[in-house]
């Protein structure tokens, strides 16, 4: 599986911090919507193409929060 894209949404710590992560592997692609950092929990999609995906990530970052995208690392 093959990560393209992670966002955070700016704030430090267990409860506040939030991550959304947009990866693939093969034709499948793949939402993770994560609260609480690393030890969060994590609420996985799958998506049939890139933009549902995309469209489903950019519904979760529609909210409160700064939100940015981080650089992906090889």
């Amino acid at each position: 599986m093959e990560q393209r894209k992670h966002w955070w949404n700016g704030k430090w710590g267990r409860i506040a911090r939030k991550d959304v992560f947009l990866r693939v592997n093969g034709d499948t692609w793949h939402v993770e919507a994560r609260a609480g950092g690393a030890e969060g929990v994590s609420r996985f999609f799958e998506f049939g193409g890139e933009d549902e995906a995309l469209e489903a990530v950019r519904a979760m970052l529609n909210g409160p929060g700064t939100w940015r995208e981080l650089s992906t690392r090889d």
